[in-house]
C-alpha cells in the first residue's frame, strides 16, 4: 500500500526555471507510475531534493497533482493509519456505488479511448486536495515530526505527473 523512495522508480523532468539576483523560481515534474488504488506514495524526500537543488533558502514549495483522480496530501506515514485512510476513502465513495459519471451511454464529454468507470475516484478527490504548499526555511521544508508529503492514487495504476514549484530567495 505504501512505498518509500527506495521502492519507487521516479523520473524528474525540468519544467521551468528563472533566476534574477537572489530570486529562485523553479518548476520540476516528478513522474510516478502507480501500482494500485488507493495508494499512498511518500514523495517527501524527492520534493526535499528539488528544494535543496534549487538553492532556495527562504520561500515556499507547491506540490501539485496534474490529475483529478490523484491527490497531494500531508499526513503521517504510519502503515495502520494508511490502512485507515484507505478504508475511509472507500466509505466516502465506494468503488462499486452508482455514479452518473460512469454511465457511458449518457456521458458525452471528457472521454478518452480507454475510459474506465472512475466516478468513485473523482468523488474521493473532492475530500482531498490537488496541491499542498510548504514553507522553505533555511533551505529545507520545516515539516513536523511525522509529517510526510503523499501522492495519493485514487483511480488505477498508471503514470502520474506531480509539479514541484519552488519560489524563494537564496
Amino acid at each position: 500500500m505504501e512505498r518509500t523512495l527506495t521502492d519507487v522508480k521516479t523520473r524528474r523532468e525540468s519544467v521551468a526555471a528563472a533566476a534574477g539576483g537572489d530570486a529562485v523560481v523553479l518548476c520540476e515534474a516528478l513522474i510516478h507510475t502507480t501500482t494500485s488504488a488507493p495508494e499512498f506514495i511518500d514523495i517527501t524526500e524527492e520534493v526535499q531534493r528539488i528544494v535543496f537543488d534549487s538553492g532556495a533558502r527562504f520561500g515556499q514549495v507547491t506540490i501539485f497533482s496534474c490529475h483529478t483522480t490523484a491527490a497531494i496530501r500531508v499526513n503521517e506515514n504510519e502503515p495502520l493509519l494508511l490502512e485507515d485512510m484507505a478504508r475511509i476513502l472507500h466509505e466516502i465513495a465506494p468503488l462499486h456505488a452508482e455514479y452518473e459519471h460512469n454511465d457511458f451511454t449518457r456521458r458525452t464529454v471528457n472521454m478518452e479511448e480507454d475510459e474506465c468507470a472512475n466516478g468513485h475516484a473523482h468523488c474521493q478527490h473532492l475530500f482531498l486536495s490537488t496541491s499542498e504548499t510548504v514553507p522553505i526555511l533555511e533551505g529545507r521544508m520545516p515539516l513536523g515530526t511525522w509529517q510526510r508529503i503523499f501522492l495519493v492514487e485514487l483511480d488505477r495504476p498508471r503514470e502520474r505527473k506531480v509539479l514541484v514549484n519552488v519560489v524563494g530567495v537564496k
